[in-house]
């Protein structure tokens, strides 16, 4: 197959949802011909050969970030990707696209599809359709929501990550929209090599809790510092990530006595943060919401317990008790409690990582990319049929 896949951010722009699509795509330029069409922006080359992967990055203006895109930069690459897509499809013949985002990305891949006739699987992360710490989030906006209605609706295939991200489909836009469920994967975590504790000033017997994300207000990283403050001296925290709010983080850790505990990794790359993971004891997020949460796959990958919130994706494969524990949101009383009991209990620890490492198994790249090439086989032969 030809594969166009239509994503306004792409490694190493963004976060997760742009992480996973390179995963697949690298996965799917195994066997098939691959095209991403992305945004520029940073200094990136307008197209490259990434591993094994076309990569087609369209000029986008106003963003000054990696870890996090802007407003300006979301709506440049909608006329710039229909553009650039046109002239790109005008030359080249695809036999499928796959869309990531119902907005921003939405509108590029349908477009592309309508002038083409070229099948749209569009992909839903979650966080484009449902965001409860955005004013922004389309579920709150009448225009917004029905941009996104009609976008899902002309899609050849609607496809979700987590039973939450569908169910919010059905909640917020069309309780009869026909959707699939296709879990997310990541790729198989390099060999074990714990980073050094002594290195990041961290004694033998600390207790080390980790989060990985972008440092955005979904995020609620905020609470973990409070957390981390009603824990004791033995606790240190790993923030693995950047964003917008690290210098108010930071200083929010000097207010409460605890900045000699927190250790900011900044971004870093993949064999990095697994070095990071595997030197840490707990994995611990108070996200406020995640469409399918690839960051606990990599914990639990790493023989990690983690304790979370009930909202979100992770919902699927998380369970209270046996990988961790999964409290009510916002319930900062029971995360202290569960985290309390995980760091006393060094037993249930260990048990619930050798848990996370057997169910983990299910969540590897190599079975994404075989549903989403059923999938794609299927709509292509649809449009062939009609």
């Amino acid at each position: 197959m030809r594969i166009l896949f239509c994503n306004y951010e792409y490694p190493p722009l963004g976060g997760g949802g742009g992480v996973v699509n390179a995963q697949l795509a690298e996965e799917l330029a195994k066997r098939h011909e691959v095209t991403v069409l992305t945004s520029q922006g940073l200094g990136l080359a307008r197209e490259e050969i990434c591993s094994g992967v076309r990569v087609v990055r369209v000029p986008v203006f106003f963003r000054n970030l990696t870890a996090a895109a802007n407003f300006p930069s979301m709506l440049a690459y909608l006329p710039m990707g229909i553009r650039a897509g046109r002239r790109l499809l005008a030359q080249e013949a695809f036999d499928v696209i796959n869309t990531h985002f119902v907005l921003p990305t939405g509108p590029v891949g349908d477009a592309l599809s309508h002038f083409f006739h070229i099948p749209n699987v569009l992909s839903v992360h979650g966080g484009d359709l449902y965001d409860p710490s955005k004013w922004s989030s389309p579920h709150r906006h009448r225009l917004l929501r029905r941009w996104a209605q009609r976008l899902l609706r002309r899609a050849d295939r609607v496809v979700g990550q987590s039973r939450n991200t569908l169910d919010n489909v059905s909640r917020y836009y069309d309780d009869r929209l026909p959707t699939q469920l296709i879990p997310l994967g990541i790729s198989r975590p390099p060999q074990r090599n714990p980073a050094n504790r002594a290195a990041h000033g961290i004694e033998p017997e600390a207790l080390i809790l980790a989060t990985v994300g972008r440092l955005v207000a979904r995020k609620a990283v905020d609470q973990l510092i409070e957390l981390l403050s009603a824990l004791g001296a033995q606790a240190h925290l790993l923030i693995i990530g950047s964003g917008p709010l690290e210098q108010a983080l930071r200083e929010q850790a000097s207010a409460r006595q605890v900045a000699d505990r927190m250790h900011f990794m900044g971004q870093v790359t993949d064999d990095k943060k697994f070095s990071l993971l595997n030197m840490a004891d707990l994995y611990v997020s108070t996200s406020q919401h995640e469409g399918f949460g690839l960051v606990f796959l990599e914990a639990m990958a790493c023989g990690l317990p983690v304790v979370c919130y009930d909202h979100g994706g992770q919902t699927d494969f998380l369970q209270e008790g046996l990988t961790g524990h999964v409290v009510p949101l916002n319930d900062q009383q029971a995360f202290a409690k569960a985290c309390h009991h995980l760091i006393e209990n060094q037993a249930d620890r260990q048990a619930m990582g050798a848990e996370n490492l057997a169910r983990v198994e299910n969540y590897f790249i190599d079975q994404c990319a075989s549903r989403y090439e059923a999938l794609f086989d299927e709509v292509i032969s649809g449009r062939v049929e009609i």
